[in-house]
């Protein structure tokens, strides 16, 4: 089993056994597991003495960001981005947390970045208590996403910058990218905002008022990405839209050039046609200039067809 437990008193933290973790008695017991499998499993429902049900919220295979009071303590799921590549459809990876007073129990399926934050943190002499770990994963989380959803603005801000009908099928391609990201981020930021805004209400002596300020805070700070993410989104549609419009627009100009060049040589077809038929009685078939006149009539309706389409702006629209 993947796991490794900090025992902290006084904001003093030391990494102890799990065996440990579960007999001592101080400020706050934090025991972090990195994998969900049966051995984990058994050991949460067996030595830990969680609840059924508590440990199946912990090692769920799809999740969601959430936060649920049970009995004495409250369950927390959060999302943020993980050091490993994430999935085209799953960008996001997930931190489960079971927080009581005095304890606090968190799983993760993918290596979390806030939770080498959280570590940090908890190193520096900086968490004291649940509340404080909590804040901790909440913070760590969204200080980590903030800059990638605006670096997701700012792709867009290129795109548009960008915009020419010469390069609508490379900056298509990067919209569509930036937009799935946005809709996959915002999936998540959205219900975390109402589970980070439902942790700082809920009731409980292990949360302090300064522990639900900062949890307020970090709520705040998801619902400002959440925004930014369905902006983005909207954006991108509207960016879609002119990009396929430049694009249709690109079509009807290379048809019309087609067109015109098939309407130039039409009657040049049916005149060559005529002549190049291989049967007797054509008109001054026999004379030495028929051929020099017949090409003097094509070029003559070529000039005069071209002619017209210049008066009439054919050619710049």
């Amino acid at each position: 089993m993947d796991a490794y437990c900090y025992r902290i008193a006084g904001g003093d933290g030391s990494r102890i056994d799990p065996a440990e973790a579960l007999a001592d008695r101080c400020d706050l017991v934090w025991i972090h597991l990195a994998q969900i499998d049966q051995e984990t499993q058994d050991w949460l429902r067996g030595p830990a003495g969680l609840d059924d049900y508590i440990v199946d919220a912990l090692t769920a295979t799809e999740t969601r960001p959430r936060c649920e009071a049970f009995g004495d303590g409250a369950f927390l799921n959060l999302r943020g981005r993980s050091k490993e590549e994430p999935d085209s459809s799953d960008l996001l990876a997930s931190v489960r947390i079971w927080a009581v007073k005095g304890r606090v129990f968190s799983v993760t399926r993918k290596p979390l970045i806030a939770v080498g934050a959280v570590k940090q943190e908890v190193t520096a002499g900086r968490i004291r208590d649940p509340g404080d770990l909590i804040t901790g994963f909440a913070t760590a989380i969204t200080t980590d996403l903030d800059p990638d959803v605006a670096d997701l603005g700012d792709q867009l801000d290129d795109c548009e910058e960008q915009l020419d009908a010469n390069r609508v099928f490379e900056l298509r391609r990067n919209v569509s990218r930036v937009r799935v990201a946005a809709i996959a981020y915002r999936r998540f930021l959205s219900p975390q905002r109402s589970a980070l805004e439902k942790l700082a209400a809920l009731p409980g002596d292990w949360l302090g008022d300064d522990d639900r300020l900062h949890i307020a805070a970090a709520a705040d700070r998801a619902a400002r990405m959440a925004e930014e993410l369905e902006s983005i989104r909207e954006r991108s549609a509207l960016m879609h839209e002119t990009l396929s419009d430049l694009r249709a627009e690109q079509i009807d100009g290379r048809t019309l050039i087609i067109s015109i060049v098939a309407m130039v040589f039409l009657p040049l077809t049916f005149i060559t046609g005529l002549y190049g038929m291989n049967v007797a009685h054509l008109p001054y078939a026999q004379e030495p200039w028929a051929f020099d006149a017949i090409m003097g009539v094509c070029t003559t309706i070529a000039v005069g067809v071209v002619l017209y389409f210049v008066r009439r702006h054919w050619f710049t629209h």
